[in-house]
């Protein structure tokens, strides 16, 4: 265990060298100097609680969602119903006061139309229950009612889409180590380091991008319409401001059918090559493309309507099939706008609408405050141990104390690097792995004076002090990085940065305690050929 060829000794010295010099930039951005811009820069990154950013609550409002699921049951209710093999005759559906009703125009059928639509429901989680009720009023009506327990889980499941959206829409903005998390049944929290100005965060988690393409009703009347009335089956649809038509104030869109936009592949900010003003191109699914070209198929020489979040972009004529899954989304766009749009697009839409109902930038002077004090703090914690190691320890106390400062400078590089993210519980975790790292220096020097009182001569006590040491550090020091590796799996914000920083620390500590310093008490060894050592 105490020979060492070249090429290892090289090895580890080229490991523990360059993760050092990947420690320098960050050094030198704290302590105000100049590091030459023609070197590599690679930098650890602040959080929030140390660089500053911002901070925005999100809520969203839970009976959209009730409303959504109350049209979405009543559209495969009606495919349902409208099958071939379907024998059971109803009138039509209503949806009035939360719930959805039709007739049976045979009594006798009742309970075949029941049971056309029970696998439309299902169970609500673990509750035991399902998610809808189904009842038989007056003998021939039919009554679906949303159940408490499905409402419940309808929630939770649009609450966990959004905060997943919300997460792929800040990563598309190359930030660093957001904490993005849920907050009561309702709400979402979002802290973004080092973003000053919130304008354009806003903007982006507040725009839902629910794409959908609906078919226009050339049937309403354009007087009707402008008075605000609907036609029965259809929605009234303001125009986006700025859009063609937007003149008009509504357009009349069929309610039901269409295609949604939640089977997007892609979208990506464009140009249109006839005026060469941006365009958001987007590319279907396989059964979204299928979809699409279906729709566009059989309505050729009809108006079909682009509508996001609720306002129409544009109406225009299907001219032919529109086959391959692409199209083009066009709306007075600046390059900017088009590309939020893309990349909302992209990260998907929101299943609620997200209101912000907090705002706050936190300065960086707390920060600095922290960082500095912090600084001193493991200064002169880290000299005193030194000094305690080396008249412990004596020679060996000096490899130590060496390895110590290396392990420091192989953190911060390491942390660079991979362009993690220090945050005040990320120190927290780089002071514990310092201490983790002396630890293991203990163990191995009072391993190796055990050796000597039992009689062993300098080389063996010292190989048998490193061997018997290292499986009581590399077992520790497992566990340990299991339970970091769960937080930072299973965590998120400050947990997570203080495991990521303690796995990082863990393995610089064991490469410098265990492999460096034996390196360097072997070199020694075989240099001097002691007759006894003094530890």
């Amino acid at each position: 265990m105490l020979d060492f060829p070249r090429w290892k000794q090289l090895w580890f010295w080229a490991i523990a060298l360059v993760c050092c010099a990947a420690a320098l930039p960050s050094i030198f951005s704290v302590a105000d100097l100049q590091w030459p811009a023609v070197l590599p820069q690679p930098r650890v990154n602040l959080g929030l609680d140390l660089a500053g950013g911002s901070h925005l609550l999100l809520e969203a409002n839970p009976d959209q969602v009730v409303s959504q699921r109350l049209e979405a049951m009543e559209e495969s209710v009606r495919a349902k119903l409208s099958q071939a093999n379907a024998t059971v005759k109803v009138g039509d559906i209503s949806n009035k006061d939360g719930s959805l009703s039709f007739m049976v125009d045979n009594p006798g059928e009742v309970d075949a139309a029941r049971e056309l639509i029970l696998p439309l429901t299902s169970g609500a989680g673990l509750t035991g229950k399902r998610d809808w009720d189904i009842k038989v009023v007056d003998s021939t009506r039919l009554v679906l009612t949303p159940t408490k327990e499905g409402i419940d889980q309808a929630v939770t499941k649009a609450m966990d889409t959004a905060t997943e959206v919300v997460r792929k829409r800040i990563d598309a903005l190359g930030t660093r180590e957001p904490t993005i998390i849920r907050e009561g049944d309702d709400r979402i929290v979002v802290q973004v380091p080092g973003l000053k100005d919130p304008t354009a965060l806003k903007n982006l988690l507040g725009q839902t991008a629910k794409l959908e393409f609906k078919l226009v009703d050339l049937s309403a009347l354009p007087s009707d319409v402008a008075k605000g009335i609907r036609p029965p089956g259809d929605d009234l649809v303001p125009y986006a401001p700025g859009a063609h038509g937007a003149e008009a104030g509504f357009l009349a869109v069929k309610r039901l059918g269409g295609i949604k936009g939640d089977q997007l592949t892609d979208a990506s900010q464009g140009y249109d090559q006839r005026n060469n003003s941006p365009i958001v191109s987007i590319t279907f699914d396989s059964a979204g493309g299928a979809k699409f070209a279906k729709l566009t198929t059989e309505n050729v020489g009809h108006p079909f309507a682009i509508i996001l979040d609720g306002k129409v972009l544009s109406a225009p004529n299907i001219n032919e099939p529109i086959m391959g899954g692409s199209a083009q989304i066009s709306g007075g766009f600046t390059v900017d706008s088009a590309n939020q749009l893309a990349i909302a697009l992209r990260s998907g839409a929101l299943p609620v609408d997200l209101k912000v109902i907090e705002e706050r930038t936190v300065g960086p002077d707390l920060g600095a405050d922290s960082i500095h004090k912090g600084v001193i703090a493991m200064i002169v914690g880290t000299l005193l141990v030194m000094v305690v190691i080396v008249l412990t320890y004596g020679r060996f106390g000096i490899y130590a104390d060496l390895a110590l400062m290396i392990n420091v400078l192989m953190i911060l590089g390491v942390m660079a690097i991979i362009n993690t993210t220090l945050t005040l519980p990320g120190i927290a975790g780089f002071v514990l792995t310092i201490g983790a790292a002396v630890d293991a220096n203990v163990l191995i020097n009072e391993r190796i004076r055990e050796e000597r009182k039992r009689g062993r001569r300098v080389f063996q006590a010292v190989e048998m002090g490193y061997k018997e040491a290292s499986r009581a550090i590399f077992d520790a020091n497992i566990t340990n990085i299991i339970a970091a590796l769960l937080m930072a799996k299973f965590g998120s914000g400050p947990v997570r940065g203080f495991a990521i920083v303690l796995i990082i620390g863990i393995g610089t500590s064991v490469f410098t305690a265990v492999f460096l310093t034996r390196m360097w008490v072997a070199g020694w060894l075989h240099r001097t050929r002691p007759a006894d050592i003094n530890i």
